[in-house]
């Protein structure tokens, strides 16, 4: 009877777009936090090759029946899947890592934000699929929340930021991962777990190359007890969690009505360093948090002349 209930419960929460795309960015709010503690400590193409080789190994027992019933239409569709692991997994974690070596949490969190406008970019670039007013609307409003928190209710702060070259990288890891966003739409059909398995080993063999690079380059890699903390953080919620709960929030409801939840992860980051970090909370922490999450809902309203 509880494995039937399990069962049931878990068939009822992948079809709850809205809660695995508040799963996604909860997931990655604690990954750019995690990935800049630990920069300088673990490479970042280590970090990157690790989460990825992990996740795969994690993965391949619960796949393997899917992944050989689903294997002729894998290769059938490789070209479209080595383009999904190149942009989705090798490309945009592995900037990701690299620019937070050289940046802070809040210029990545900031960057982070233009991710629904640059999902919306691609989705019109490539499919002709505009946003609609209600999507710009909410992406502009919570974008709005996302500086408050950041900014402390200063937005003038970000006038005296300061970018360098680790911001460069992080913004072209997220110009990355909104075409991988807007891309999503074409993916084969096959089983989730197939589809999932593939683009972490196709992405993770892409990765190869910089890894063997970076091994020649590090004289000395420290560990210690933090070090493998954040190895089964990445893991398991960055990217098996996090990639099982967006793929399936974007085959669900679009990428367009993705974006806006990307703005998620600043409040989730905020939230973070109050419970754990003994930040204060204040006025305009509420300011922000209401401008998302009422931007992210204005977003998921449909324009009534598309309605019609």
């Amino acid at each position: 009877m509880r494995s039937s209930q399990l069962k049931n419960a878990l068939i009822w929460l992948f079809n709850q777009p809205y809660l695995l795309l508040a799963t996604t960015m909860l997931c990655w709010s604690g990954n750019v936090v995690l990935a800049r503690g630990v920069a300088g400590e673990i490479p970042p193409i280590l970090l990157a090759q690790i989460r990825w080789i992990g996740a795969a190994l994690l993965l391949t027992p619960f796949a393997w029946s899917h992944i050989r019933s689903d294997w002729p239409t894998i290769r059938k569709h490789l070209p479209l899947m080595l383009i999904l692991s190149f942009t989705g997994v090798t490309v945009y974690n592995t900037l990701a890592y690299l620019g937070l070596q050289h940046t802070t949490a809040l210029n990545g969190l900031l960057l982070q934000s233009s991710a629904p406008l640059l999902i919306g970019f691609w989705s019109l670039a490539l499919f002709r699929d505009a946003m609609t007013r209600n999507q710009l609307a909410g992406t502009l409003l919570s974008l709005i929340g996302v500086v408050i928190i950041l900014t402390g209710g200063q937005p003038e702060i970000l006038l005296s930021l300061a970018f360098n070259i680790g911001d460069i990288l992080f913004f072209c890891a997220v110009l990355f991962y909104g075409f991988y966003s807007a891309v999503l739409r074409k993916r084969p059909a096959m089983h989730w777990v197939s589809f999932l398995w593939a683009t972490i080993v196709f992405g993770a063999i892409m990765l190869l190359p910089a890894f063997f690079m970076e091994l020649q380059a590090h004289e000395t890699i420290r560990l210690s007890f933090g070090s493998f903390a954040a190895f089964a953080y990445v893991i398991v919620f960055a990217s098996l969690v996090a990639y099982m709960c967006f793929n399936r929030g974007v085959e669900l409801i679009g990428a367009n009505r993705v974006g806006p939840f990307f703005h998620l992860m600043p409040l989730f980051g905020s939230v973070m360093a109050i419970l754990f970090l003994g930040e204060k909370p204040a006025l305009f922490h509420a300011v922000g948090y209401g401008l998302i999450l009422l931007g992210v809902m204005a977003a998921q309203r449909k324009n009534r002349s598309a309605a019609h």
